[in-house]
Order: structure tokens, then C-alpha cells, then sequence
């Protein structure tokens, strides 16, 4: 289960992930940085959020959803 948006570990994130889901795959590489910026830009509008807990600080992983694509699509 994903984890909510946490302002604490959100200032120790030191890395930031993004999961594409296989229906995705056909996605250039532009488009998905394009998207991958957005998403990253407001962590606490994803959909699927999760913190890794690293010796340095945390790793933000976004899973993107047809949630997150409608949302970043609009700007």
C-alpha cells in the first residue's frame, strides 16, 4: 500500500523514482521525462506514493496512474 504524502520525509528525499506500468512502454523517453517532471513537481497529487528508506534519506517513487496522466495532461 502506498504511503501518503509526508512533508517530514519529504524534505530528506534524495532521490526520486518513477514506476511506468507495462501499458505505457510505447512512450518515448521526451514524453515520459516531460511527464516524470510534473508528477515529481507535486508529490502530494500522486496517486501512488511511496518513501524507500535509504542510509542517506528517503527515495520518492511515484507509480503512474491514468489518474496521474489526466492530471498532468491538462497543464
Amino acid at each position: 500500500m502506498p504511503n501518503a504524502f509526508d512533508p517530514y520525509r519529504e524534505a530528506l528525499v534524495v532521490e526520486q523514482h518513477t514506476v511506468w506500468p507495462d501499458a505505457y512502454e510505447d512512450w518515448s523517453a521526451g514524453d515520459r521525462q516531460r511527464v516524470e517532471g510534473l508528477l515529481h513537481a507535486s508529490p502530494q497529487e500522486a496517486a501512488e506514493l511511496d518513501y524507500v528508506r535509504q542510509h542517506t534519506g528517503f527515495a520518492r517513487v511515484i507509480t503512474v496512474t491514468p489518474a496521474d496522466l489526466d492530471r498532468v495532461s491538462v497543464t
